[in-house]
């Protein structure tokens, strides 16, 4: 099937809008958690969603996106509560408080999935689908959720963005000047838990993370300013989406989520060999140019040595 086809497609149009917002989306948001440090914290939230998903299911025992974005996200919520408690009143680390939450809450959800398929419900089959996306299942109403909260994250983004950015590179001066340190550490938290939410229907909680990391490393080759940087991962993540969703639907039986991860994995490789100052390629040139200045000095001064004597 050509592009042109499948762009006809009015199935396919709402799939790619759907995408290429939670692409940008992503790519804006993940862009202050890896600046932070807090890479971990969007495949944490991504895990912490399973439970959410078979718990809202269990109580209303109808799949229902809805109810299944709303517990995924109650259970985000949590899984940060539990951060904060363990990093705040222990002497845990935060990566080691991200790696217990995921691993407990991805075991609770596993636990939970296998309880629901084993039942006699008679609407558990493609639950499972949400650990690795189901992007073919997304309909106009998805679509208009990933609009909202897309705009949501931008809006919070661009409107809080001297306070996220003096939270990334200095939360000490931030706190001495008055700003709200653990209220802002909290929205961005949230902004991370609505990002991962809308997301997790169409790459899977096992894939969420990478969408949310690999656009912001990549931009963080090509650029030492705050604001291209996340323009640049808005991009990269947005495209991400979009050739991923189009390569999926040209090539019949091959996963979008996955996809879309390739998609962006494949930005994150062009960005490490050829971005012009930190790419792999622009260092081996600088090097092989100093070596060549290097040796052209010595040749010029033996050179002149031997025409003094």
């Amino acid at each position: 099937m050509s592009i042109l086809e499948v762009l006809r497609d009015p199935n396919t149009q709402w799939i790619l809008l759907g995408t290429l917002l939670l692409g940008l989306s992503s790519g804006v948001i993940g862009s202050f958690a890896y600046l932070r440090k807090q890479s971990l914290l969007g495949d944490t939230l991504a895990h912490a969603a399973l439970p959410g998903i078979c718990i809202a299911f269990i109580l209303t025992g109808v799949k229902s996106i809805s109810f299944f974005l709303f517990g995924a996200a109650i259970a985000g919520m949590i899984a940060v509560f539990f951060i904060s408690v363990l990093t705040k009143y222990s002497r845990i680390k935060q990566d080691s408080a991200l790696g217990i939450v995921l691993s407990s809450f991805f075991g609770l959800g596993i636990v939970l999935l296998t309880q629901i398929q084993q039942s006699s419900y008679g609407n558990q089959s493609g639950l499972d689908k949400f650990l690795f996306g189901q992007t073919a299942s997304m309909v106009m109403t998805d679509v208009y959720v990933m609009m909202g909260v897309s705009l949501v994250l931008i809006l919070a983004c661009t409107l809080f963005f001297k306070e996220f950015k003096l939270l990334s590179f200095d939360p000490g001066f931030a706190k001495g000047i008055g700003l709200p340190v653990l209220l802002l550490d909290y929205i961005i938290m949230l902004l991370i838990v609505g990002a991962v939410v809308t997301g997790i229907q169409a790459v899977g909680v096992v894939l969420m993370a990478a969408l949310l990391i690999t656009p912001a490393v990549s931009a963080r080759y090509w650029t030492e300013r705050l604001h291209v940087m996340v323009i640049l991962s808005g991009v990269f993540g947005m495209v991400s989406g979009i050739s991923g969703t189009l390569l999926s639907a040209t090539v019949n039986n091959l996963p979008t989520g996955p996809l879309i991860v390739l998609s962006a994995t494949g930005w994150f490789v062009l960005s490490l060999l050829f971005a012009p100052n930190r790419g792999v390629v622009a260092k081996l040139w600088r090097r092989g140019d100093t070596k060549r200045k290097y040796e052209l000095m010595r040749k010029l001064q033996k050179q002149g040595v031997h025409r003094y004597e």
